[in-house]
């Protein structure tokens, strides 16, 4: 994992890809910076960090594009799953890279608040909590970014879907206003976040039984608790769906300095899942492979 590790941090700074993100993000959150905190004398560091969140749409998609997509292209994929290296060392090497090449604005950051304290009141506690949070976040980002890498050979397709999904996510609440709350509606919306939720089972175990077995038994329970009280599906689908606005969580310690650690649970969560995701979808490129040099020998 090591050398994955090392190989993938040196190709970022070699294309010089790496070095474009961290310039990028540091000089919009010193623009941002200049504006509220040394200008405009905002004590508050976190309010300015909320600004860049914006440059992850752009940015995130540039540093994950050609984690797995580039290597299928050029086919040296057949060597990394092929490798005495276990998959989840090969997911994990790439992952970790991208992780440091984001960590290194967010060092920088934490000069920020420092600088506020020089020039009179700062909560640093706040601040920090704040790059922290952003950093997780981001974290988050790379491991979409990267599951959708492993789909395709493209970079300009992992790049444009890894952008659409992270722009849904951005505008998540507005979306979500236009949701209806009718108890049927809400059932609906729970019957095909069901299906969704199967088909990725189906996706990691290959057992159709165990698939249609859940299928089955959630739409039993869902018409059975529509009969009963339908009340309980009236606003479920903002209230559930409302969980998946990620930038909620950041919003809250920067705008209202609340550390919410449901919120971080599920950044973790989303985190752990996505990367299994990877390891799993590499492990079928690799069993396809070792089937193909089988059937040639």
């Amino acid at each position: 994992m090591l050398a994955i590790y090392k190989r993938e941090l040196k190709s970022y700074f070699h294309s010089m890809t790496g070095c474009v993100f961290i310039a990028f993000l540091v000089m919009f959150t010193g623009i941002y910076f200049m504006a509220y905190n040394l200008n405009a004398g905002y004590p508050y560091f976190s309010y300015t960090l909320s600004g860049s969140l914006i440059v992850f749409l752009v940015g995130i998609p540039l540093l994950t594009m050609r984690s797995f997509s580039e290597e299928r292209k050029t086919k040296t994929d057949q060597l990394l799953l092929t490798a005495p290296v276990s998959l989840t060392k090969v997911v994990l090497g790439k992952y970790f890279a991208m992780v440091t090449v984001l960590a290194v604005p967010n060092v920088i950051f934490c000069l920020f608040p420092l600088l506020i304290k020089l020039q009179g009141t700062a909560y640093l506690l706040v601040d920090y909590s704040s790059i922290a949070v952003f950093f997780l976040l981001g974290c988050v980002y790379l491991a979409i970014g990267m599951f959708m890498s492993s789909l395709t050979e493209s970079q300009i397709i992992a790049f444009i879907s890894t952008f659409g999904i992270l722009l849904l996510l951005y505008l998540w609440d507005g979306i979500l206003s236009f949701l209806p709350g009718s108890a049927l509606s809400g059932m609906i919306g729970i019957l095909l976040i069901l299906t969704l939720i199967v088909v990725y089972i189906y996706h990691m175990t290959k057992n159709w039984m165990l698939a249609a077995g859940i299928e089955a038994v959630g739409i039993a329970a869902a018409l059975i608790v529509y009969f009963v009280k339908s009340s309980l599906y009236e606003n479920l689908l903002t209230k559930l769906l409302g969980r998946l606005a990620l930038a909620d969580v950041f919003m809250n310690i920067s705008s209202s300095n609340i550390v919410d650690v449901s919120g971080l649970l599920l950044y973790v969560s989303i985190l752990i899942i996505f990367c299994i995701s990877d390891d799993t979808d590499n492990s079928e490129k690799a069993l396809e492979l070792g089937g193909a040099r089988y059937a040639e020998n």
